[in-house]
């Protein structure tokens, strides 16, 4: 890797007691992490106290927040402490493996891409095999965003969207839940960001193990890209 970028971990966490301490030991040993941005979306379990373990650790910021707002607004607590040349959204469980943000990262350090995203379903990595409807679901949403945004995605709803962090604070996230995915593909788009994908491995959970989108998640990511892609969205984030 060259020149070793700095990176800006992005973790919204809600009830992650059974998985917030070793994904954050994962997190923090990667080379390329400068900083990991914790925030606490009020969850009513043990994850406030075990974060506290980690709030002495000046290579991690902890934000509380006072009610629980969703995973998008929680990214956008953390924009306002970007430090770092790049940023990349982790999630709290152990679906997504951080040992992977080298590849991520390597387009954007060759300067051939401005935001890459891990693709779950372009992929020979090793994928753990869950619903067949939220596949389906998955794919419609991902075609559909293609087509208002005009880019051939293969996984629209990754979590593992790695961009230059001048394109992250331009973002200005409206959206409280995970119809952030689509708001955030939307407005990059519009902004002409250039980008890549890059096969991931995924060990994705079931509900049981406390996995937290809802069918109506589906239906809110439909309305984001229809309003998103918008054409006075789109000419707004062209001009920023």
């Amino acid at each position: 890797m060259k020149n070793k970028p700095t990176l800006c971990v992005v973790m919204p966490a809600f009830n992650e007691e059974s998985t917030i301490e070793e994904i954050i030991r994962k997190v923090i040993k990667q080379e390329a992490v400068g900083r990991l941005i914790v925030v606490n979306d009020c969850s009513t379990d043990s994850t406030p106290l075990i974060l506290k373990k980690f709030e002495s650790n000046n290579k991690i910021l902890v934000i509380h927040h006072d009610v629980n707002k969703g995973k998008g607004a929680a990214i956008k607590s953390a924009a306002q402490h970007i430090n770092c040349e790049f940023v990349v959204i982790q999630d709290a469980d152990l679906e997504y493996d951080p040992s992977q943000y080298n590849k991520l990262l390597n387009p954007l350090i060759n300067d051939v891409a401005d935001v890459v995203y891990g693709s779950r379903f372009q992929t020979s990595e090793e994928r753990r095999v869950l619903y067949f409807w939220h596949y389906v679901g998955n794919q419609f949403l991902t075609l559909l965003s293609n087509a208002f945004t005009n880019i051939n995605l293969t996984d629209m709803e990754t979590c593992f969207k790695i961009m230059k962090s001048d394109f992250f604070r331009k973002l200005n996230l409206q959206e409280k839940r995970f119809g952030v995915e689509p708001e955030i593909t939307a407005k990059l788009a519009a902004m002409d960001a250039r980008f890549y994908e890059v096969s991931i491995s995924y060990f994705g959970r079931t509900y049981a193990e406390g996995k937290k989108i809802k069918a109506s998640d589906g239906f809110r990511a439909l309305f984001c890209i229809l309003y998103y892609n918008s054409y006075w969205q789109k000419k707004k984030y062209s001009m920023s």
